[in-house]
């Protein structure tokens, strides 16, 4: 589902998101350079065509295996942008322009958020937006709202159809999930029983205050890997654990997985931190930079695949899911001290994702000789044993 949160402090910009979508869906990040494109150039999005701008920025994504567009970004002028599902009066509409195909075109072709804003609502108003947001389920679409920040501020936009509206964050914290939050757009345009079985709401509270109270990355690193209450997860048959933030699937009417987080600290020097990998509580942040190029991956999909760093960590996090209270707390310590380090001394994106993922292989080896029992009620269990047989992912290399 989603939750995206920006801190505007007096020594400048914060953001975090948590990217919350199907629990077998890969996400990958990766660097784009930024280019020059020939005159009557087109681009193809995720599910239609359009035209190229003649110049885009370089960019670093983390971006759903399947599609074009991206969950979240950031370009080299310091702009990024998260974005979220909304549920809208509107009608879902045909196949167009996705909401990550508007953030990917919005970091490309915008040197500030108000022109990033600018992009993607007239991008909007050609072309619309709509058409499957889900690999497997085709079905599946919904409108977006969008948080857009750069070191001088930030902005949140809000669509429905080809209807949208702005507001300009004015506090210190704002954080958006999945509901209209603009008093006036919302009245106007809100589904509010799909917000409500989102618990949007409640995550929004949760993101907000934390939001507000923010002063460091280490902050909101905290913030998306908050639980709720300040213990392990908490399992609704309705949804799962979308009470908060750190999304674990489980839920039989609405499921969703946080799949990767990203902070970026735009304070001074823009340095973004990702995890690149599902559920923060288990993942580490690393150091990324636009200016940087990241190493190449092989393709990821949602097939389990160890030469893949999204598949090889979840490994470890299927793994603490059998009892998440006992088995973080194994690892969680050294977790928090390789981050304590990396945030003292930002090393290379090659260093830092090479140290994670050697640190990763320890956990994971040290989990599964620890012989403790499943403690998940039976049909957490099932619906856990059929993901991981949907992506041929065993029990045996699950734990």
């Amino acid at each position: 589902m989603c939750d995206t949160l920006v801190t505007l402090g007096d020594e400048g910009v914060l953001f975090g998101k948590n990217s919350d979508r199907e629990p077998n869906e890969a996400q990958v990040v990766e660097w784009h350079p930024a280019a020059c494109h020939l005159e009557g150039a087109t681009l193809r999005c995720t599910h239609i065509e359009i035209p190229q701008a003649p110049r885009t920025h370089a960019v670093v994504l983390s971006r759903p295996w399947w599609m074009w567009g991206a969950e979240m970004g950031a370009n080299e002028h310091g702009v990024v942008i998260g974005n979220e599902a909304v549920w809208t009066r509107e009608p879902a509409g045909d196949p167009a322009l996705l909401g990550m195909d508007l953030v990917r075109l919005g970091l490309e072709r915008g040197a500030s958020a108000q022109e990033a804003v600018s992009v993607m609502v007239d991008l909007l108003e050609r072309h619309g937006q709509g058409g499957p947001c889900s690999h497997d389920r085709p079905g599946f679409s919904y409108h977006n709202s969008f948080l857009v920040a750069d070191p001088s501020g930030a902005t949140v936009l809000e669509t429905a159809g080809r209807r949208h509206a702005t507001e300009v964050v004015r506090g210190r914290g704002r954080s958006i999930s999945n509901e209209l939050t603009i008093p006036s757009f919302a009245r106007a345009h809100s589904d509010r029983l799909h917000g409500r079985v989102a618990a949007a709401g409640r995550r929004r509270a949760l993101t907000e205050r934390a939001a507000s109270a923010a002063g460091e990355p280490a902050d909101l690193m905290a913030a998306l890997r908050e639980h709720g209450a300040g213990g392990p997860p908490v399992f609704s048959p309705l949804n799962g654990t979308l009470g908060a933030p750190c999304v674990h699937a489980g839920g039989l009417v609405a499921s969703s997985q946080t799949t990767a987080s990203w902070v970026a600290d735009l304070r001074a020097e823009p340095l973004h931190w990702v995890t690149g990998t599902s559920a923060p509580c288990t993942s580490v942040f690393k150091p990324v930079r636009v200016d940087e190029p990241l190493g190449d991956e092989p393709p990821a999909s949602d097939r389990f695949d160890p030469a893949t760093r999204w598949w090889r960590h979840e490994r470890l996090h299927r793994a603490t899911l059998r009892d998440h209270a006992a088995l973080l707390g194994r690892y969680r310590p050294a977790r928090d001290r390789l981050e304590r380090s990396f945030l003292a001394d930002p090393p290379t994106a090659a260093d830092a994702f090479a140290t994670a993922d050697a640190v990763e292989a320890a956990w994971l080896s040290d989990v599964a000789s620890a012989g403790l029992p499943d403690v998940r009620p039976a049909w957490l269990r099932r619906y856990w044993d059929k993901l991981d047989r949907r992506a041929g992912l065993s029990e045996r290399e699950g734990t």
